[in-house]
């Protein structure tokens, strides 16, 4: 038998006032081979309560209220969490007082350290969901051929969604099943952004390989004030800090900075920065009405040098957007998650509608406008040409341009 701990009690809105985030010591002695964690609350209101991990060495886990309980130990564990040694000493499990009633949450956790993985039963699993049999790649076939599309000397335009969730936060698929998905809509590239956690970067390398598509280390660094996509293998962005430190650290690992739908409903963007991060994602499904030109406001007041970038925040079938709606296009030197990095730092970047639509491309210093014949094309002054043709070229001029329908509906969008 191992180590049990239970804590119970009530959150309360004092509790929410003072921190949104707190701790419960749990001890695991040395030789524990597995911990068990599981939370329990009352679910009555508007009751939710966000779940995660730190060990004596820091962070563990996060799973925010996508699950009631997980599993770690030294070969796997519950997605959203790190596998590997269980060290010695106090650990902590995380509680996110993310909402609370008036009259407050009753809760309880238990936690198990145990010497043994085969006495870890219960419903979070003691496995990583990658370790079931993946997908087998799709079929030459299944996969849309490649838009011919002009691009710089060495570089070549690449389709791509750079935010999207799998089972180690609050999606439905794992690493393997979201890139058979994406290679089957064409897209050449994605971002794995899933919420507060980095437990899926290790799945990625093998993947791609497997399935032939760039898979881009990520984390959606999620608080109550907003979103913000962390891109490139960073390591884990500490979502506690304020938001100069999430650039900060994102920055230093190498990695580029996005404010992900800042103008979303409950979730947009609040927060106060010292520094403007790189890239905005301008395009979200949440711009719900292409015929709005809130989104183009926002990015214009917050900082008009800021890259314009596009993700689904795909989560599930039915639920935001298909994957790759709107797509992001980045002209790359090459495939790896780092020439991606290198093209969307350089700015080398175009959003459109679909993958298949319409597109708007900045090439030799003239506007390529793509599948297009008919549209409008708009500057900061308003609508400026006619499109005339599948491949029409125009004089570019500075500033955001985009292709508009006949009912002055976004299609195409460039920087």
């Amino acid at each position: 038998m191992g180590n049990s701990t239970r804590h119970t009690g009530r959150w309360t809105l004092e509790d929410r006032f003072a921190a949104p985030w707190h701790y419960l010591p749990v001890e695991v002695g040395p030789g524990t081979a597995g911990l068990r964690v599981e939370l329990d609350y009352e679910r009555a209101g508007v009751a939710v309560l966000d779940l995660g991990c730190l060990g004596p060495n820091g962070f563990r886990g996060w799973s925010g209220g996508a699950r009631e309980s997980f599993v770690i130990t030294r070969e796997a564990a519950t997605p959203g969490y790190l596998p590997g040694e269980l060290e010695a000493g106090t650990w902590q499990v995380m509680i996110g007082v993310h909402r609370v009633p008036p009259d407050g949450v009753r809760y309880q956790v238990t936690a198990e350290a145990l010497p043994r993985t085969g006495a870890l039963t219960g419903g979070a699993g003691s496995a990583g969901a990658e370790l079931q049999t993946p997908p087998a790649p799709p079929s030459r076939a299944d996969r849309p051929a490649r838009r011919p599309l002009p691009a710089s000397e060495g570089r070549r335009w690449l389709a791509g969604d750079l935010h999207a969730h799998t089972v180690h936060s609050d999606g439905v698929l794992t690493v393997s099943e979201l890139a058979v998905l994406a290679v089957e809509r064409g897209l050449d590239f994605i971002a794995v952004t899933d919420h507060n956690t980095v437990s899926h970067h290790a799945e990625l390398p093998a993947a791609a390989r497997r399935y032939g598509i760039t898979l881009l280390p990520g984390q959606e660094v999620t608080t109550d004030g907003g979103h913000a996509g962390a891109l490139g293998d960073t390591g884990w962005i500490d979502f506690r800090r304020p938001p100069d430190d999430w650039l900060d650290a994102t920055e230093a690992g190498g990695g580029l900075l996005s404010i992900n739908h800042p103008f979303a409903g409950p979730v947009s963007w609040v927060h106060p920065m010292r520094r403007r991060p790189p890239l905005v994602e301008v395009w979200h499904w949440s711009w719900l009405d292409l015929r709005w030109t809130t989104p183009l406001g926002w990015w214009q007041a917050w900082d008009p040098t800021a890259i314009p970038v596009g993700g689904s925040d795909w989560h599930r079938p039915g639920s935001d957007a298909p994957l790759g709606r709107p797509t992001t296009w980045v002209q790359c030197t090459g495939t790896e998650p780092g020439d991606v990095l290198d093209g969307l730092r350089a700015g080398l970047v175009a959003i459109s509608a679909e993958r298949d639509g319409p597109l708007l491309l900045r090439h030799e210093g003239d506007f390529v406008a793509i599948d297009a014949d008919g549209l409008t094309l708009a500057g900061p002054q308003g609508p400026c040409a006619r499109i005339r043709g599948d491949r029409a070229r125009l004089t570019a001029k500075p500033g955001p341009h985009r292709l508009l329908d006949a009912s002055e509906a976004t299609l195409a969008l460039t920087r």
